[in-house]
This record gives C-alpha cells, structure tokens and sequence, in this order.
C-alpha cells in the first residue's frame, strides 16, 4: 500500500484547510518544492498535489508551481486535481511531467467527459470522489450533490480510470481518524483500485487501512498528520511494506 503525501497549493504556498474552507487555511511552508523534496527524502514513492485555488477558480492557478514539482522529481509520480475542467488542462499537465491528473467536479457534472479522457490519455486518469454521508460533493466542496459515491465510481468502472481518491470531506483535516467504512465499502463495491483520504492521523490509522489492502484501496494520502507529526512517512510506508511482504 502506498502512503501519498499531500501538498496542498494556495497562492504558491503548501497549505492545508479544515473541511476544504479556504478561510480556514494553516500555512506550512512558503517553498512547495522544498516540501516536495521533504517527503522524497522521507521515501515517498508518489505526491499527491491539489491546486485549491483552481479549485474554486474552476481553472489551474498554481501551475507554475505544479510543473517545478513535477520536473524536479521524474522519478516520483506526481498526481494533481483543482481546476481540471477540459482536455487541453490534462495534455498542459502531462507534457510538464505529471503522471496523473484528478477530475472531481467534472466527473460528476459530466461523465462521459471522462469516458474520452481516458481514451486519449489511457491509464493518467484518476476521479476524485469527495463525499459527505455518502454523497458526492463538488464545486471546492461548497455543493453537496444527490449522487452517491458508490454509484458515481460505477459508472467509471469500464472507462479505464487508473483510481478513485475517495475524501470523506467531514473527516478532512481534522484528525478524527479515517472513515473507514465508508472507505471499504466503496472499494468492495468497485473493480478500480481506491485511494483512502481524510482524517487520517495516528499510526492506528496506518495499521488500519494497511490490514484493508484486499478490499482494493491500493494507497492513503497523509495530510495534516504528517505535517503536525502525529504519524511518520516513512514509518508508515516501511509498515505497510512489512505487512505485506
């Protein structure tokens, strides 16, 4: 199972919110390529990027920053979402180097959307699920929609998405432990491996997800956790490693 470290871009700096409020922002460092280059020396094997303000701005605004991530780590698959609206965002994004772009809102607005995503950029395309009591939310996580997370993910299972990041929105940035069932659920209920994110916090958290891997969530993205300290990347990871050896 992969640990993915979080960096959350706002205004060119690494950010991270408390239930996706812009208003609500902790600032963490004023160089994301520094932090970037934190978690690849703590053996981070993949960087999970979001553009918050293309998020709410519905169109990429920290690209500049994105793209100095993604050249100086070739070796670390780099996977971004805020603001990916259309094709020519996705193409800009994997010519500088990204190895996975995330489609939440559109998804959900438009599927066949990312039925034609997937056949122009096969196997670069993740959907990102943000969920509140199991029902999808978009728009920066201001609307919560009447679709359900398990029915969204279904139909993408024959698309030819690599993975869905699944957010329980209420846990994101709390440090109220990951919603697990939720989780578990959506992942037994797909065929497409399943990325856990939000609330997770601890090491428990860590053996809890790792001892799930069969259920089909394949990695967790670790946010205020590993910036507060509370859990270890490379702790982490070298568990998950251990467990599954």
């Amino acid at each position: 199972m992969l640990f993915i470290p979080a960096i959350d871009l706002k205004d060119g700096k690494a950010v991270r919110l408390r239930q996706g409020r812009m208003e609500d922002t902790t600032v963490f460092s004023n160089s994301p390529v520094d932090m970037a280059q934190q978690w690849v020396d703590e053996g981070a094997r993949r960087l999970h990027l979001v553009d918050l303000n293309g998020a709410f701005e519905g169109k990429p605004v920290n690209g500049d920053v994105i793209e100095a991530i993604a050249g100086k780590f070739p070796a670390i698959p780099v996977q971004i979402g805020g603001g990916i609206r259309d094709m020519a965002t996705v193409e800009a994004y994997l010519k500088a180097g990204v190895e996975y772009c995330i489609i939440g809102t559109k998804a959900v607005e438009e599927p066949e959307f990312i039925v034609e995503l997937c056949k122009a950029f096969p196997e670069h395309i993740i959907v990102g699920i943000d969920a509140k009591d199991g029902m999808v939310a978009t728009e920066g996580w201001a609307e919560v929609s009447s679709v359900s997370a398990i029915d969204l993910a279904k139909k993408f299972e024959q698309a030819g998405v690599s993975s869905i990041v699944y957010t329980d929105i209420a846990r994101d940035g709390m440090m109220q432990g990951l919603n697990l069932d939720a989780t578990v659920e959506l992942a037994e209920s797909i065929s497409i491996p399943v990325i856990a994110s939000g609330g997770m916090t601890n090491m428990d958290d860590v053996m809890t997800v790792s001892a799930k891997e069969s259920t089909g969530i394949m990695g967790a993205i670790l946010g205020r956790s590993i910036y507060e300290g509370t859990i270890d990347l490379a702790t982490a990871q070298q568990y998950s490693d251990e467990l599954g050896a």
